[in-house]
């Protein structure tokens, strides 16, 4: 009796050194390798932050392997439908989303948001940003804003995205704190941030709503003059650009970037990988990625994470409603 006895606590003590050692072996294998899902194409700003991640990971020695998969289509909701539908086997896959993630869901571009999702940090904000062609007669936002009050017509915002989308709605936000009438706004939609450029280029609109890190690097390719951007406050990256609110309007917007799990992964999983981000951020790696690309922290993990993106749902859908984009 004593020897069954003695028999079946050895094999219950070896079954929970397998499974603690099983489980610390699939928790060391998330930090080993990481599937990066981008719902955009190649160049953008989706694709540059999971990129721009993976590098400062791989290279500070966080993680070893990093993969990239880009599924575009339905403005995103083609690889959030795919990370849910195989949610049980991408464990290993975090999707890079946004703001747009946010205002697609409110206009229905797609069924889902991001509660149907495992939502793990917001790392990185991205400045709104509006940009001249060099040989354009603005010098200064404050005159575009003059022109667009005396006659809003005459002044036509360019964007990489379809009318109510999130270059639309920071361009609203801006004229309207400026004292215009932004449901007047003369804006003229491209299918990409590309040929928004083309467009006030070859003079079919005036001045190009668009990110700041996009804007700085067509800034510094000689290419444009950014007038303004939506911080809070001057970024390093380019000190001589004034914000919305130094030239007197009372509006500020930072487009999130983050990452988001699929909704089958466990806290325990996402808070691994939040806690891996968040070690990133002390690294040097992380540092060269982060000035290249003109990036502002914003490093939101978890709980903190839900709670913006609620906010940020209210405030939007307010911006929204009173632009005739929901009822």
């Amino acid at each position: 009796m004593l020897s069954r006895f003695l028999t079946r606590q050895r094999s219950t003590l070896l079954a929970a050194v397998f499974a603690s050692t099983l489980t610390a072996g699939m928790a060391q294998a998330a930090n080993d390798q990481i599937h990066f899902l981008v719902p955009g194409g190649a160049g953008g700003g989706w694709d540059s932050t999971a990129r721009g991640v993976g590098e400062a990971l791989t290279k500070s020695g966080l993680i070893e392997r990093v993969s990239f998969e880009n599924l575009s289509g339905g403005g995103g909701g083609k690889a959030i439908a795919n990370l849910i539908e195989k949610a049980d086997q991408s464990h290993g896959t975090l999707m890079v989303n946004s703001t747009p993630i946010v205002i697609s869901s409110l206009s229905k571009v797609f069924p889902q948001s991001f509660r149907d999702l495992k939502p793990i940090a917001a790392v990185v904000g991205d400045y709104g940003a509006f940009v001249v062609p060099t040989s354009s007669k603005y010098m200064t936002f404050t005159e575009v804003v003059s022109d667009f009050n005396n006659d809003p017509r005459s002044v036509s915002i360019a964007g990489g995205s379809a009318r109510g989308s999130m270059d639309h709605l920071v361009a609203a936000m801006a004229f309207k704190a400026a004292g215009g009438d932004a449901r007047r706004l003369k804006y003229v939609a491209y299918d990409a941030g590309g040929t928004a450029m083309a467009g006030i280029l070859s003079g079919e609109a005036n001045i190009l709503s668009t990110g700041f890190s996009e804007a700085l690097v067509l800034a510094n390719a000689g290419e444009v003059r950014i007038l303004a951007i939506t911080g809070d406050e001057r970024s390093a990256a380019a000190p001589n650009v004034p914000t919305l609110k130094e030239l007197g309007y009372d509006a500020s917007f930072l487009n999130w970037r983050g990452f988001f799990g699929a909704p089958t992964l466990s806290d325990a999983e996402a808070d691994e990988y939040a806690n891996l981000l968040s070690k990133m951020y002390d690294t040097a790696e992380w540092e060269v990625v982060r000035d290249r690309n003109g990036w502002t922290e914003v490093f939101k993990p978890r709980a903190d994470f839900v709670a913006f993106l609620e906010n940020q749902e209210a405030v939007i859908g307010d911006l929204m409603r009173e632009l005739g984009f929901l009822r």
